[in-house]
């Protein structure tokens, strides 16, 4: 990144009122009337009609159209665990991003929290606040237990964005990339960096779509997703390869595809340039990419990358779908 854009982002963020964010009343707040009808005494009717009947609190409150962007900062972006309090600028973000493309309100919630039992009660017991919870930013394995235990106790939408909204940005670009090109799905290789949420989200989304797992190449910290490393935890041995064990480089001779959620210089130029004629490059690390546009088009001039940043073109990430989803879920 760079020190002209740093400079700009931190004035931005730091502008009064610092942060990105505020709430507004929606009803008139001007007269001795308007507040003893928003508080005491006639908030009080209110109350007594959903006591009555609890459904009443989406006509009488603003819950259907509040939602609750709960991170606990252990995987944030592509910087890692910074902690909850670190993680506050990127859920403010998401919150006005909400907000901007659907319209829907939002509190963000940046909890000390890493134990997962400790972490579900404490989601679960915002139900009454909440028309909807989107989980941001948990590492996995702790966010694939979270999101399922809540989904089992909470009768209000839980949505881990890291995962599914990953899975479907990457999907529909993988399904433009295969009309464009007149590709097979079912011949197309692919190496992946990455073995978190989002990245074990994306690659079960598009084995539903037709490529064969056994085609999928998935790289960590290590290396080599391989069955002798031996004890594998569930969603990497999923993708468990038996065959030789190769580096990036051999992974991408011929591959088609490269999906990067990892983090800067994950694809050299060397893997770039052995892949299959107009590959798909999926670099989706931020705020800095797998390999940036302009070192995928210095390697070759047939690749199609595609980042998650705004300031390059061909976008892909999350706030393609996840203010439109929670739309629908509301």
């Amino acid at each position: 990144m760079s020190d002209k854009l740093k400079a700009s982002a931190l004035r931005y963020h730091a502008a009064e009122p610092p942060g990105k964010l505020a709430i507004t009343p929606t009803k008139p707040m001007s007269s001795q009337q308007d507040l003893a009808l928003a508080y005491s005494p006639g908030v009080a009717y209110a109350c007594l009609e959903i006591a009555e009947d609890p459904a009443t609190a989406r006509q009488y409150t603003a819950k259907a159209n509040l939602v609750a962007v709960i991170s606990n900062g252990t995987a944030v972006l592509g910087l890692g665990n910074i902690g909850a309090l670190a993680s506050k600028p990127v859920m403010e973000g998401k919150a006005v991003l909400f907000k901007k493309f659907s319209g829907i309100d939002v509190f963000d919630l940046e909890v000390n929290e890493t134990d997962p039992e400790k972490l579900i009660e404490i989601v679960a017991a915002l139900e009454p606040t909440f028309g909807g919870i989107n989980l941001e930013d948990i590492a996995a394995p702790t966010c694939f237990v979270v999101e399922q235990a809540l989904k089992e106790r909470m009768n209000i939408p839980v949505f881990h964005d890291d995962q599914h909204g990953t899975a479907i940005v990457a999907g529909t670009a993988v399904k433009s990339w295969l009309r464009v090109v007149g590709q097979d799905i079912e011949k197309v290789r692919m190496v992946c960096s990455g073995a978190g949420a989002a990245a074990i989200a994306c690659l079960n989304l598009l084995v539903n779509m037709g490529i064969p797992r056994e085609n999928i190449y998935v790289f960590d910290r290590a290396g080599l997703i391989h069955d002798d490393r031996g004890e594998l935890p569930p969603h990497k041995a999923a993708f468990a390869q038996s065959g030789p064990l190769l580096s990036m480089e051999e992974a991408a001779q011929g591959a088609h595809v490269f999906l990067g959620v990892s983090g800067p210089g994950a694809l050299s130029a060397e893997s770039l340039s052995v892949m299959a004629p107009r590959p798909l490059v999926l670099a989706l690390a931020n705020p800095t990419p797998e390999i940036t546009p302009e070192e995928a088009r210095a390697t070759r001039d047939d690749v199609i990358i595609a980042t998650g940043r705004s300031d390059y073109p061909n976008q892909v990430n999350n706030v393609l779908c996840f203010p439109f989803i929670f739309r629908g879920a509301l």
